[in-house]
């Protein structure tokens, strides 16, 4: 068995990390089940690495983000002046021997680092940017929700859009076509087959997870439901009657980024669903937005992007006083906010 290439060496390193693509993923997956070497490389690198599973990833402050990137602005223009001082000083010497070899080689190599340290700066601001502006669209897509949900309600004599429920049934069955009383999400359903919510905007555009609903029309409207869970990765208030008071929203939150609980449900809708609160669930937030929090909308139509998951001292993604989940619960008070699948 010939041994293994530098090359060949980088892909399993690179594979344990999970910095490959997709293509290069199964590439590693086939050296590693047909090369006896690589296999032990791998299950050393695995070996090596496991104790990093156990480090809690802390979430970067915007506000880091920015002083970072500033600093490397500075960094960049400062390094720029040390290089251009460089050069001068350089040029100005006199060389006795050789100079055609050497000249001009001081200013191509202080031009390439700056190039590298302005790359590196524009990479960065550039990755920042992209994120802020996923994070955006996600606000304004929320925002089109809203509208839309508002002119439902104009539309039908002020009622929202809602669907036979009974006590007890089942909100987490996102796709179920069998049973009008299954999932939470087809009161927002009832939205995109009318025409006042487009099947991209219950997408978030900074979601790993979504798949826009492609279909005409007619076949939206012979569905009752969402067909596939990723068609939206949001998660939405559990639907309750009109306030007493006469105001379209009875709570103030409508929904949110995916809750974080329910990332992971049964794909078999014949099976129960028991899901046990431990302190990862309690702590991180939405993967929408890489954990870094969630936006939120709320009944007045403004949305907002928050970091931790309570409003007040309310967590929107679990109920009070409850720890195991069966997909059935229901607030106990107007003032429990509990988004939903």
């Amino acid at each position: 068995m010939s041994p293994l290439s530098s090359e060949q060496k980088q892909l399993l390193f690179d594979y344990c990390i999970g910095l490959t693509s997709h293509q290069e993923a199964a590439r590693a997956e086939s050296l590693i089940a047909t090369n006896a070497q690589a296999a032990e490389i791998y299950a050393k690198l695995k070996a090596a690495l496991l104790p990093l599973d156990s480090v809690e990833p802390e979430t970067c402050p915007d506000e880091l983000a920015e002083r970072t990137v500033w600093r490397l602005n500075s960094l960049a223009s400062s390094s720029r002046q040390r290089l251009q001082q460089l050069l001068a000083g350089e040029q100005s010497r006199a060389f006795s021997a050789k100079p055609r070899r050497w000249a001009g080689l001081g200013g191509r190599l202080a031009t390439a680092a700056v190039f590298m340290v302005v790359g590196s700066v524009l990479l960065t601001t550039l990755n920042y940017l992209r994120y802020n502006s996923r994070r955006q669209r996600c606000q304004m897509q929320q925002s089109s929700i809203f509208q839309g949900l508002s002119n439902y309600i104009s539309d039908h004599d002020g009622e929202p859009p809602s669907v036979a429920i009974a006590a007890g049934d089942p909100w987490w069955k996102v796709g179920d076509q069998g049973n009008e009383n299954h999932s939470n999400t087809r009161h927002v359903f009832l939205l995109i087959k009318g025409g006042y919510v487009n099947p991209s905007d219950t997408v978030c555009p900074d979601s790993k997870y979504g798949k826009v609903l492609q279909m005409t029309p007619e076949q939206i409207k012979a569905l009752k439901d969402f067909p596939d869970r990723r068609n939206v990765n949001y998660s939405f208030q559990i639907y309750c009657q009109r306030a007493r008071n006469g105001n379209l929203f009875c709570r103030r939150v409508v929904m949110a980024d995916w809750n974080p609980l329910f990332e992971t449900l049964p794909k078999d809708f014949d099976k129960p669903l028991k899901l046990r609160l431990n302190r990862e669930l309690l702590t991180k937030n939405s993967p929408n937005h890489n954990r870094h929090g969630q936006n939120v909308l709320f009944g007045d139509g403004r949305v907002e992007f928050l970091r931790t998951r309570y409003i007040g001292s309310d967590d929107i993604f679990t109920l009070q006083d409850t720890d195991i989940y069966n997909g059935c619960e229901t607030p106990s008070c107007e003032t429990d906010f509990f988004l939903v699948p």
